[in-house]
C-alpha cells in the first residue's frame, strides 16, 4: 500500500520501522530536514521535509493521493488538517492522533463529517491497556482473540514456581488444564517451543487459552490472583483520568497521589468517585499512611521513567499488589523487564503504535487477506495472528498433523463458528468458519495458505 507518515516522533519512527519492514511504498513526512534525512538513511523509503498540513507538501508523497496517511504529530491540530488534505486529494483511509479530551466528545462528528478513518488517543489507548491487566493480575500483559474466547497471557516464571523444570509435554498430566505455551523469551533468546522444551526459572512465557483455563492453569499453581479491588495511581494525568473511568466500571476503589494542587482539584471534580490526594508519593511515610500495603495494584505514570521505576520498586516489596509503571524509554523499559525489576510495564508510544499497526492489517484484509487480529509480543519478534478459514484453504476437514507447517510457526488455538474452543492438538481439524490463531516468528503471513511449507 501506498503509506504517508507525519511526524517522526516515537510513533511516526516506529511505524516507518514496521510498515516499511512490511513491503509498503511509505512517503514522511516531517518539518525538520534532518529527521527526514536521518529516516530515509535508515529505512527504504521517501521523505519531504515541511509542513503535513499543507497541500503542495502532501502533493510531493503521492500527487493522487494515498491508500493511507497517518498523522501522528504532537499538534492535534496538525494532524486532523492533515487528515483534510489528505482526503481532498484522493487519499483512501485517515489516522490521526488526538490527545486532547475536548476533542473526545467530538470523535462521531470527526469521523462522519471529516471524513478519518480511525482516531488514536494515546492516553485512553494506555488507561485501556492498564485496565485489561489489572483484569488478570497474573500476566504481564494479556492479548484477546475471537472475540474474548481465547487470551494470550504473557507470564514471567519466578522463584519457587512449580513450572521450573517442567517439560512441556508433561504440563496437561501434571496440571490437568487446556492451555499451550506458544513461545518462550529466555534472555535474549527466543523459541517457539515443542514437548519437550523445559521450562526455567527467569523464563518469559506466553500461554494461549479460554479466559477460564487460564484462571484455572494459575489457581492449580497456586498463585492466582483475582481482579484488583482497590488501586493506588501516582500521577493525576490524562492516563489516570482514563485509568480511574475505565475501573469505575467495574467498581474498583481508585486512589490518585499528585505533587501539583491545580492538577489534584481539577480531578477531583472530574472523578468524583475516587480519592484525590495532595502530596509527594516519593514520600514513603505518605504512601504508607494512604495504605499502600492493603492495595491490590499501583500504577506509576508520572511524566518521569526514572520516578515510575523507583515507586514501582518500592510497591513491590507488597506480595500481594500487581505493580504497573509507564515507561517510554525503550531502554529503561528493557532493564527493568529483564532484571524483573517491575510486574508490568507500558509505554504510550507502543500501544499507539500497535492500534494504527492493528488497522493498517485490517486494511490489507479489504485488499484480499484474511487476518481478523493481530498482536506483537515478546519485544515484536514474533506475530500471534487471528485468521478466518474459507474453503480455499487446501487443508479443511483434514487433522493438523498432516499440515506440513512452516518452521517457528504453531497453531495455538481454534474456535469453532459455535463458540467451542480447542486447544489444539495433531488430531484436532480446521473447518470452513472457524477462527485459527497462529503463533510464529514470521512477519510476512497475510494468508492462512502461509502457514503450509511450499
Amino acid at each position: 500500500m501506498k503509506i504517508v507518515i507525519v511526524g517522526l516522533g516515537k510513533v511516526g519512527k516506529a511505524l516507518t520501522r514496521q510498515l516499511a519492514g512490511d513491503g509498503h511504498d511509505i512517503v514522511v513526512i516531517d518539518p525538520h530536514q534532518e529527521v527526514v534525512d536521518t529516516i530515509i538513511n535508515i529505512y527504504d523509503v521517501r521523505g519531504v521535509a515541511g509542513n503535513g498540513g499543507c497541500y503542495d507538501v502532501q502533493a510531493q508523497a503521492f500527487e493522487n493521493g494515498a491508500d493511507l496517511l497517518i498523522a501522528a504529530t504532537s499538534s492535534d491540530e496538525i494532524n486532523i488538517l492533515a487528515c483534510l488534505v489528505a482526503k481532498k486529494i484522493g487519499t483512501r483511509h485517515t489516522i490521526a492522533r488526538i490527545r486532547n479530551p475536548e476533542y473526545e466528545k467530538q470523535l462521531r462528528f470527526m469521523r462522519a463529517e471529516l471524513g478519518l478513518s480511525m482516531v488514536v488517543n494515546p492516553e485512553k489507548a494506555t488507561a485501556r491497556e492498564i485496565a485489561r491487566i489489572l483484569r488478570f493480575p497474573n500476566a504481564i500483559k494479556l492479548e484477546q482473540f475471537s472475540k474474548q474466547r481465547i487470551e494470550l497471557a504473557e507470564y514471567r516464571v519466578g522463584e519457587k514456581n512449580p513450572l521450573r523444570g517442567l517439560a512441556l509435554a508433561d504440563l496437561y498430566a501434571s496440571l490437568r488444564v487446556k492451555v499451550l505455551v506458544c513461545a518462550v523469551a529466555r534472555g535474549k533468546e527466543l523459541f517457539i517451543p515443542s514437548g519437550n522444551f523445559v521450562i526455567r526459572q527467569g523464563d518469559k512465557i506466553y500461554i494461549t487459552a479460554t479466559p477460564g483455563e487460564l484462571e484455572q492453569f494459575f489457581r492449580k499453581l497456586g498463585l492466582f490472583k483475582s481482579r484488583a479491588g482497590s488501586v493506588m495511581v501516582v500521577g493525576a494525568s490524562r492516563i489516570a483520568y482514563y485509568l480511574a473511568n475505565e475501573l469505575a466500571e467495574t467498581n474498583t476503589r481508585v486512589t490518585i497521589l499528585d505533587n501539583n494542587l491545580a492538577r489534584c482539584q481539577e480531578m477531583s471534580e472530574r472523578l468524583p468517585g475516587a480519592l484525590i490526594i495532595h502530596g509527594d508519593a516519593s514520600d514513603s511515610d505518605l504512601l504508607d499512611e494512604e495504605g499502600i500495603a492493603q492495595m491490590d495494584a499501583f500504577v506509576a505514570l508520572t511524566g518521569l521513567d526514572e520516578t515510575n521505576i523507583i515507586l514501582s520498586m518500592y510497591a513491590s516489596q507488597f506480595d500481594d499488589c500487581k505493580v504497573v509503571a509507564k515507561i517510554n524509554r525503550p531502554n529503561f523499559a528493557q532493564l527493568v523487564e529483564s532484571k524483573g525489576m517491575v510486574d508490568s510495564v507500558v509505554a504510550t508510544g507502543t500501544v499507539t503504535t500497535e492500534a494504527i499497526l492493528q488497522y493498517v492489517r485490517a486494511m490489507q484484509n479489504s485488499l484480499g487477506s484474511n487476518i481478523k487480529t493481530l498482536h506483537r509480543i515478546v519485544d515484536g519478534r514474533v506475530e500471534a495472528l487471528e485468521f478466518g478459514v474459507t474453503a480455499s484453504f487446501p487443508y479443511v476437514g483434514r487433522t493438523l498433523k498432516d499440515i506440513q507447517l512452516r518452521d517457528g510457526l504453531l497453531i495455538a488455538g481454534i474456535v469453532h463458528p459455535n463458540g467451542d474452543t480447542v486447544i489444539p492438538s495433531g488430531k484436532d481439524v480446521l473447518q470452513v468458519g472457524d477462527d485459527v490463531i497462529i503463533v510464529t516468528t514470521k512477519t510476512d503471513l497475510t494468508d492462512l495458505r502461509d502457514i503450509v511449507k511450499e
